[in-house]
């Protein structure tokens, strides 16, 4: 590969890198939502003029929606800027988390990375039986013949569920146009790419999904020179969580986060 020298730079090139990392949520400590990462974001693309900007990426997805919002706001500043920006998958990035990762023009992984899993899911749980195993009636009343969908407290309705299957679906579409958007001409077209499947690096490559296997530091080296430096940027933990305590929600979103982890063998 040919080394890319930025034109009138006397002093190092200097990349900025920003740290993706954990579950997408809206809420909990350490989730990541664009209203944490967002100033983050914001700061990397204006501050020293960066040659380029690296998303460490490590996420095994989460809402829809930051996903997106995180992804536009980095396309936005990069459009602005006029900033190339490179991905560098680590354990995984799947589902939201390949959704940020196609934010980027270029994505590297390790040949060990999780890449994929473009699909949405919807899970939660029915407990009406055991209600009625105790004798506990569960009254609800409503204004609109939808209010109640899927409440785990009464049984099943078809309807419900074909409603919900189809606002996944609409997701699912958005996920899909986004993908083929951003990885225009380089996704293959003899396989089925938006079932939810995922892969190692090596085959990721061979169906258009990333670039290239390699990893953040000599792939810059190598495209930027031996003097780049790196300028690091990442949410910061509050002073409770840098010194381990936890509250008891934080303690629920570490298992739902782990759990997002392990579904991957991570």
């Amino acid at each position: 590969m040919k080394r890319w020298h930025p034109p009138f730079i006397k002093n190092k090139p200097t990349v900025a890198v920003i740290r993706l990392s954990g579950m997408i949520a809206s809420s909990g400590r350490g989730a990541l939502n664009d209203a944490s990462i967002g100033p983050v974001i914001e700061k990397a693309f204006s501050k020293g003029k960066p040659v380029a900007v690296a998303l460490e990426v490590n996420s095994p997805g989460g809402s829809p929606v930051q996903s997106s919002l995180i992804a536009a706001r980095i396309r936005r500043l990069a459009k602005e800027k006029n900033i190339p920006v490179i991905a560098y998958v680590e354990d995984v990035a799947a589902s939201g988390g390949y959704w940020l990762a196609v934010a980027a023009d270029e994505i590297y992984a390790d040949p060990n990375s999780v890449v994929g899993s473009i699909g949405v899911i919807s899970a939660g749980f029915g407990v009406h039986e055991l209600l009625e195993r105790y004798g506990v009636e569960r009254r609800v009343y409503t204004a609109g013949n939808s209010k109640a969908m899927l409440d785990p407290f009464r049984p099943e309705k078809p309807e419900d569920v074909a409603r919900l299957k189809e606002l996944l679906e609409d997701i699912h579409t958005n996920f899909k146009d986004h993908i083929t958007a951003r990885r225009a001409g380089k996704l293959t077209e003899e396989r089925d790419l938006f079932t939810g499947e995922i892969w190692l690096a090596h085959k990721a490559v061979e169906l258009g999904l990333i670039d290239g296997v390699g990893h953040l530091m000599p792939h810059l080296q190598e495209r930027f020179g031996k003097r780049v430096q790196l300028r690091r940027y990442g949410a910061r933990r509050g002073l409770l969580g840098r010194f381990g305590a936890r509250i008891m929600g934080d303690a629920l979103h570490g298992i739902e986060e782990r759990a997002q982890f392990a579904r991957f063998g991570l």
